[in-house]
C-alpha cells in the first residue's frame, strides 16, 4: 500500500465506526439487533475492560485487542474508533475551513505533568472500586452523553413533525415519539464537557486527547513500543515543515527529526503533505546516534514549558471543575407543593440484571445508551440518588414512565455489564423494589371517589383492591409477588407525591410466581339452547 493512501483508509474507517456509534444511540425505534450493538461496541475501550472485569470472558476482550493494534500501530483507536476523537477531528477541520488565515499547527511540549496526573489518579480511583474519573473523562461515555442529551432531542423532534405532516396525506409509517426532558441540572457537566472539547478542538486539533483524555495518556505510553511507526528518513527531509503544520497533535518537531510517540494519534496527515517523501510509516527502526539525542536534548531546552497553553488549560479545568460543583450544589432546596406524606424511598431502583446497587454504580459509565435505548423512558440520568460520585448514572424513574413487564433493551445494550443481560421470563420475576402504599396520599381515602389505576396497571397483580369504606375500594400491596416495575406509581393521578410508590433493593430479590386467577367453569355445550 502507497503511504499516501494510508490517511485516506483512516479517514474511511474513522466515519464507518462514526456513523455506527451514532446510529446505536439515535435508534429510538430499537431498530437495530442486539448482536449489531454489541459489535459496534466491542473495541470501545473503557466499557470492554469493565464488562470484562466483571464476566471475564473471551467474547468481551474488544480492549486487549485495542492493546494489540496499539503495539502494532500506535494510537489507530484514539484516531479511528472513538467516536469523540472523530468528533473532534470534524471540529477541527471545520475549524481550518472557516478561518481566513489557514490553520498551522506547530511543535509543543507535552503537559506531562498534568496528563499522567489526570490518569493515576483515575486508575487509583478505579482500583480503589470507584468509577467517577472514568465516568466524568471516558470519551466514549460522553459522546453518548452528548448524542442523548443533545442530538437524540432533534431527531425526534424532526421526527415528529414529518409524521405529523404526513398525517394529513393519511399516511402512517412515521408515528410522533414523545420527548422526555432531562432535570436541567444534569445539562450542565454535559454541556460544559461539549464546550470544553469543541473549542479545545477548535483551536488546537486533539489537546484534550493528549492533555485531559486518560484512555489516550494510557495508549500513549504504549504506543512507544509499537512496531509501526511514523518516522522521518534524515538523509531526504528537506526541514520544509509542511508535516509539522498538518499534525493535530502537535507532536512532529521537524527541526529535529523527531516525534513525540505518546502524543501521535496515527491520523497519517504528514505522510501524503511531505514533498521529499521523508515521512514514512514504517516498522524499520531508525539509528539514533548520540549526536542525535544531544539535538533532542537541545530542543527540549530551547523550548521550555508552553505556559501560556498550561495557564489556558489551568483556566478551562476551573471552569469545567467550578461548573461540576455547582451542579452538585443545585437541587438540594427544591421547594415542593404541599402534599400530605412525602414519598420515603429509601434506596433508587436499578434496572432489573443490574443485579444491586452496588454493582451499578461500581460498573456503569453513564454512557447513556441505556436511556436512549428505553422504550418507556423510564431509565433517566440520575442526580443525587446514588450520591454525588454517581451522577448521570440511569435510575428508574417512575414518575416519567414505568419498565414494561416484557422488556429487557437496556440489558441488551449495556457495554459495560452494570447490566447484565437477562432472559424475558426471568426478568419477569425479577425484584428490584416493592410498591409502598400511602393511605393519606390516596385519592379514595381524601376525596372518597373510585379510582383503582394502579391495580389495573399491575401486571403481577400485586397491586389488589380491597373493601374500603361503603363501595368504594382501596388499593393493597402483596409484597412476594411485587416486582417493583413502578406501573402503579405512574399511573397513580395524586401530585406531586405518588399515594403508592415503589421503594428499590439494595440487592434485587426474586419475586414469588403471581397465581392464577382461576377462570369460570366453561358451560356444557349441550346447555346451550341452539
Amino acid at each position: 500500500m502507497q503511504y499516501t493512501s494510508l490517511k485516506k483508509l483512516r479517514v474511511i474507517i474513522s466515519i464507518v465506526f462514526f456513523v455506527l456509534i451514532t446510529l446505536v444511540f439515535i435508534d429510538y425505534r430499537n431498530i437495530l439487533p442486539e448482536e449489531f450493538t454489541r459489535g459496534v461496541l466491542y473495541l470501545q475501550f473503557i466499557p470492554s475492560l469493565i464488562k470484562f472485569i466483571n464476566i471475564l470472558s473471551l467474547s468481551v476482550v474488544g480492549f486487549i485487542v485495542v492493546l494489540i493494534l496499539t503495539l502494532l500501530f500506535g494510537r489507530v483507536y484514539c484516531s479511528s474508533i472513538c467516536p469523540l476523537g472523530v468528533f473532534m477531528d470534524v471540529v477541527s477541520f471545520i475549524s481550518r475551513k472557516l478561518k481566513k488565515k489557514k490553520k498551522r499547527f506547530r511543535y509543543k511540549e507535552p503537559h506531562n505533568i498534568l496528563r499522567y496526573f489526570l490518569l493515576a489518579v483515575t486508575v487509583i480511583f478505579f482500583t480503589a472500586g470507584s468509577i467517577y474519573f472514568i465516568l466524568l473523562l471516558d470519551p466514549y461515555s460522553n459522546f453518548g452523553r452528548i448524542i442523548t442529551y443533545f442530538v437524540n432531542p432533534v431527531i425526534i423532534l424532526v421526527n415528529n413533525g414529518v409524521a405529523n405532516i404526513l398525517e394529513n396525506f393519511n399516511i402512517y409509517a412515521i408515528f410522533p415519539i414523545e420527548i422526555q426532558s432531562v432535570r436541567l441540572e444534569l445539562w450542565i457537566y454535559p454541556m460544559l464537557f461539549l464546550i470544553l472539547v469543541t473549542w479545545m478542538s477548535f483551536t488546537d486539533g486533539r489537546l484534550f486527547c493528549n492533555t485531559i483524555c486518560p484512555v489516550g495518556t494510557l495508549l500513549g505510553l504504549l504506543s512507544g513500543f509499537s512496531w509501526f511507526k511514523i518516522r522521518f528518513d534524515e538523509e531526504n527531509c528537506t526541514l520544509c515543515g509542511h508535516c509539522t503544520r498538518v499534525c493535530k497533535s502537535d507532536c512532529m518537531d521537524f527541526k529535529m527529526q523527531m516525534v513525540d510517540y505518546s502524543r501521535c494519534v496515527t491520523c497519517f496527515n504528514c505522510i501524503p503533505v511531505c514533498p521529499s517523501n521523508s515521512v514514512k510509516f514504517t516498522y524499520k527502526k531508525t539509528e539514533i546516534t548520540e549526536a542525535s539525542n544531544i539535538k533532542i536534548k537541545v530542543a527540549e531546552l530551547k523550548n521550555g514549558p508552553d505556559k501560556k497553553k498550561r495557564k489556558f488549560l489551568s483556566f478551562l479545568l476551573s471552569v469545567l471543575a467550578g461548573g461540576t460543583l455547582s451542579s452538585f450544589g443545585q437541587g438540594t432546596d427544591e421547594e415542593y407543593k404541599d402534599s400530605t406524606v412525602p414519598e420515603e424511598k429509601e434506596f433508587p431502583v436499578t434496572p432489573p440484571g443490574s443485579l444491586s446497587i452496588r454493582n451499578f454504580t461500581h460498573n456503569c459509565t453513564a454512557c447513556a445508551l441505556c436511556v436512549s435505548a428505553c422504550p418507556s423512558n423510564v431509565l433517566q440520568p440520575s442526580f443525587n440518588e446514588y450520591g454525588l460520585t454517581g451522577m448521570m448514572q440511569p435510575h428508574m424513574d417512575y414518575h416519567t414512565g414505568y419498565c414494561n413487564f416484557e422488556c429487557t433493551r437496556c440489558s441488551e445494550v449495556c457495554p459495560t455489564g452494570s447490566i447484565f443481560p437477562v432472559m424475558e421470563d426471568e426478568k419477569k420475576r425479577i425484584q428490584t423494589g416493592i410498591a409502598k402504599f400511602v393511605k393519606e396520599n390516596c385519592i379514595v381515602h381524601t376525596e372518597k371517589t373510585d379510582c383503582g389505576a394502579c391495580s389495573e396497571h399491575c401486571p403481577t397483580k400485586a397491586v389488589k383492591m380491597i373493601p374500603y369504606e361503603g363501595d368504594l375500594l382501596i388499593p393493597e400491596v402483596t409484597d412476594d409477588i411485587c416486582i417493583g416495575c413502578g406501573a402503579c406509581e405512574f399511573a397513580c393521578p395524586t401530585t406531586p407525591f405518588k399515594a403508592i410508590y415503589v421503594d428499590g433493593h439494595s440487592i434485587h430479590e426474586i419475586a414469588k410466581e403471581p397465581e392464577e386467577e382461576e377462570l369460570e367453569k366453561p358451560v356444557d355445550e349441550d346447555d346451550f339452547p341452539f
